[in-house]
């Protein structure tokens, strides 16, 4: 097994821990994130398993990051290059912070976030098909249940590395995916709308109708567009996904069931949920910012949630 390592400059400031806790809130299958902060993921890169550690090494105001791979093939450029390229989509590391901060820091709703959890970034999946079929999991349902069906997904098709006798594995390439027939899908706990949802969607990325280095040259409305055209896709597992996959900074899924009810009730002092429209035209307010104003909301949301359990 081949390993190799580089070193990255985020933009600054940008906390790895903060990020990464996201990441794992649900489920450390694929994403985990150990005591002494460093990240690792095992993830498909140039057809091949490869595990990917990455460490702050520095604070947020001066924020550097080390690299390690392992697998076979990571000394390879074009390898290391996928590499840099997944840590920055998924882990945020060129989202922007400083301008979102220079513009909010203020912000009635978003101050108090901004200023407890700074270096925050946007993070999500490896990729836009995972991202994809990750909002389809939590379509109509809570996301822990959501994950361990995502558990389930990884434990049966996904790409295994040993690593010093310690098996990691990666999220189902849609290769692997398109393949799995419907109803050995509905197996996992899915619906039949859900199981036709991931494998149409599957097929769509392993056939070449959907691609994700096409997807990245289209506007926001223009992606959304073509995602909504997939039969159990519907606007909001497209706007979740642009956030988680493709790493936009200015999408805001108003229809989410925590945008209308608990940052209605709970942020704004609604006396219920709120209507989606409502909260697509107060997110206005947030552009060109509003996919990590939703973020800081729902941080300030999980701390509150976190100190009240504390407290009990």
């Amino acid at each position: 097994m081949q390993r190799s390592r580089f070193e990255l400059k985020p933009e600054q400031p940008y906390s790895l821990v903060r990020t990464a806790a996201r990441l794992v809130r649900f489920s450390q299958r694929v994403d985990r994130l150990d005591d002494a902060g460093t990240y690792s993921r095992c993830v498909v890169l140039d057809g091949r398993p490869v595990l990917i550690e990455v460490r702050q090494t520095a604070p947020p105001s001066r924020a550097r990051l080390e690299v390690r791979l392992a697998g076979e093939g990571v000394r390879r450029s074009a390898v290391q290059q996928a590499a840099a390229r997944f840590v920055e989509r998924s882990l945020g590391t060129a989202c922007g912070l400083r301008a979102f901060y220079g513009a909010f820091a203020r912000d009635p709703f978003l101050a108090d976030a901004i200023a407890q959890h700074r270096g925050l970034a946007l993070c999500g999946g490896a990729s836009l098909f995972e991202a994809m079929v990750t909002s389809i999991l939590a379509q109509q349902v809570n996301l822990q249940f959501a994950y361990s069906i995502y558990d389930a997904l990884v434990d049966r098709y996904g790409e295994r590395l040993d690593v010093e006798g310690v098996t990691r594995l990666a999220f189902p390439t849609p290769q692997r995916l398109s393949r799995v027939r419907e109803t050995t899908l509905r197996g996992f706990k899915l619906s039949g709308a859900k199981a036709g949802a991931i494998r149409r969607i599957a097929r769509a990325f392993a056939m070449g109708e959907l691609d994700e280095g096409e997807l990245e040259g289209l506007d926001d409305e223009a992606v959304i567009e073509r995602l909504v055209a997939y039969k159990g896709i519907g606007r909001w597992t497209a706007e979740t996904s642009l956030i988680r996959g493709l790493g936009r900074l200015d999408v805001f899924p108003a229809g989410d069931l925590g945008v209308v009810k608990r940052i209605a009730i709970d942020m704004l002092g609604r006396d219920g949920v709120a209507k989606e429209g409502e909260m697509r035209d107060f997110a206005e307010r947030w552009r060109p910012h509003r996919s990590l104003a939703l973020i800081y909301a729902y941080a300030s949301l999980y701390g509150a949630d976190r100190k009240k359990q504390a407290e009990r």
